[in-house]
């Protein structure tokens, strides 16, 4: 399978100018030997925006004015429909059954289409949309486009620190991962690693790549997981791109993410939610070694921001 390269990913940042945030490395909480990359800073609130706006842009116009489908728990739903929004692209997204409502009212706010459907089905579902109505798929993560989109998280660290050593990213279906570990080997090979981090929960991924080929976790397994939004397992695609460029995989339990929650609301004032959270979890309960007084050797990505409110103050609280 042919990876995505660092040309595709500085072509999809050029894309992006002006159509996301180019969110700073900030400070991490208090005595942490890390900076933070806090993606909840863009306009949906995710780092899924990026992939989405590159995936959109590349459409032709006629594709464009048919329109765009996508099954989403959330956070890909919500950049899709503003990515689609912008380019004057009707929008439709395949929502799973019991996914939060705060996501899923914000995908309607933006102005798309919601289908719900059972969490098993959202895949198969958006592909007969595309396949009836005549509609672009644009997956969460398996597509090279929106590999490359989530890739310029990873540069933009680079740039930003030209001493980041490591870099930590939350893994779901593994598009971030794919990209931003493409990012750190192809423009500075071997000098920085990317490390994913998952929810004991929901370790797929780890699975899959410990055994050599992608492992599926049932809905009802994976459900376990605050982490809403990393419920999804690795693709065909995204497995090759972790396989061949992360360097390491960790995982997480539930109070571990709990705490991450509430440490980063009152130690960074940053807004994360479970999912988004991952990284700064594995990192505050030692999982990873960084360098003792270098924060700016060690980047922990808050992949997002859109928290159950009411989730998100009962971990606020407990931290």
């Amino acid at each position: 399978m042919e990876l995505v390269t660092a040309d595709d990913v500085r072509a999809a940042a050029t894309r992006l100018q002006g159509h996301v945030v180019r969110t700073p490395l900030t400070a991490g909480p208090p005595g942490a030997d890390f900076l933070l990359k806090p993606e909840s800073l863009q306009p949906t609130g995710a780092f899924k925006i990026r992939g989405a706006t590159n995936a959109v842009a590349l459409l032709g116009p006629g594709q464009r004015r048919s329109g765009v489908v996508t099954h989403s728990s959330g956070n890909h739903g919500q950049a899709l429909a503003l990515a689609a929004a912008r380019h004057g692209a009707p929008c439709t997204v395949v929502v799973p059954e019991g996914a939060p409502e705060v996501k899923v009212d914000r995908i309607r706010a933006l102005g798309a289409r919601v289908v719900m459907a059972p969490p098993r089905e959202r895949e198969a579902v958006a592909g007969e949309l595309a396949r009836s109505e005549g509609l672009a798929l644009i997956p969460p993560f398996d597509d090279p486009d929106v590999i490359a989109g989530q890739g310029t998280v990873g540069l933009e660290i680079l740039e930003q620190s030209p001493e980041v050593t490591t870099v930590v990213v939350p893994v779901g279906g593994g598009g971030l991962a794919s990209g931003v570990s493409t990012a750190a080997w192809t423009v500075h090979p071997r000098r920085v690693r990317v490390i994913g981090v998952e929810p004991e929960l929901a370790a797929d991924a780890a699975e899959s790549l410990s055994v050599g080929h992608p492992v599926t976790w049932p809905p009802d397994r994976t459900g376990r997981t605050m982490a809403d939004g990393v419920r999804v397992g690795l693709s065909e695609r995204t497995f090759a791109h972790l396989a061949a460029r992360l360097d390491g995989i960790v995982t997480v339990t539930e109070d571990e993410i709990a705490r991450a929650v509430g440490v980063l609301a009152h130690g960074a004032r940053v807004v994360a939610e479970p999912s988004g959270a991952l990284a700064a979890a594995a990192l505050l309960a030692g999982r990873i070694d960084t360098v003792p007084g270098r924060p700016e050797a060690t980047v922990a990505v808050v992949s997002g921001g859109n928290a159950d409110p009411g989730l998100f103050a009962r971990l606020v609280a407990q931290g």
